[in-house]
């Protein structure tokens, strides 16, 4: 029996693999497949017409835009915000600092759905509703708390003694951060990226809520184009196009994502 162990081990891992990898096989396939009757092609013909109406269609380009909107500010605010509060938490102590990490662990537990009336309420009152920013601002409070948590397993890694040592050299605190810190936590930078992406590309609660005309995702995008009569192909070439940010930032920061996570209390 032991002598088969390492054929079945092949064979369980390449049946899990096919188990993966054939929905976006066929998702990819049914991308180029004219699925609803037109008057230029038959049902069933291959077609790049699908990959050509998300340029074409006013509606699917701006959600894109809109998306790698929200992704940009989401990390453009969180991750700054984020490291120097991480850095608190890791190396300082003051009354209640435990309690208030285990706060911002909990409010980031909890269901975005509870949260978009008073959110709703509060950016009506500043005027942000249906707005990209507004959207990208909802998102950033529910990607601090656990960009918090991972920056701060990154630093806590990193020996008291680097700062003591750049102090007693003359290092301010935003000095130490800016030239020694960040490059030791680049892997804690790029997975937390990396969630930031992850949460604001899929999220449609808030985007539900707090649009109505402008700012809609590509998640939304999506799900307007089901309908009595649904153009599958259409819907896969969306659904296949809204991969290709996340596999380019993957393929990107593939070193610090692989270091990070092997690093990093993730």
């Amino acid at each position: 029996m032991n002598k088969y162990l390492p054929a079945l081990k092949i064979i369980g891992l390449l049946g899990f693999v096919l188990f993966i990898f054939l929905p976006l096989i066929q998702m990819t396939l049914l991308s180029f497949v004219v699925t609803l009757a037109k008057p230029d092609a038959n049902v069933g013909s291959f077609t790049w017409g699908n990959y050509s109406t998300i340029m074409i269609d006013p509606n699917l380009r701006s959600a894109f835009v809109n998306s790698i909107a929200y992704v940009l500010i989401n990390i453009c605010i969180t991750v700054p915000v984020a490291i120097p509060a991480a850095y608190a938490f890791s190396r300082m102590s003051f009354l209640g600092d435990k309690h208030l990490f285990l706060a911002f662990i909990a409010f980031r537990i909890t269901p975005p759905v509870v949260l978009t009336l008073p959110i709703f309420q509060l950016f009506s009152a500043v005027g942000i509703v249906n707005s990209v920013f507004g959207i990208a601002l909802a998102h950033c409070l529910f990607n601090l708390p656990i960009a918090i948590w991972i920056l701060q397993g990154f630093i806590s890694a990193i020996p008291k003694e680097m700062d003591e040592a750049a102090f007693l050299d003359g290092y301010s605190r935003p000095r130490f951060i800016w030239k020694f810190l960040l490059p030791q936590i680049a892997p804690g930078i790029a997975v937390t990226a990396f969630f930031c992406f992850m949460f604001s590309w899929v999220e449609v609660v808030f985007a539900r809520i707090l649009t109505t005309t402008n700012g809609k995702p590509i998640s939304m995008a999506i799900n307007a184009l089901f309908g009595f009569q649904t153009d599958i192909g259409l819907v896969m070439a969306v659904t296949v196009a809204s991969m290709v940010p996340g596999a380019v930032l993957l393929f990107a920061m593939r070193n610090h994502l692989s270091r990070g996570f092997k690093i990093g209390q993730v």
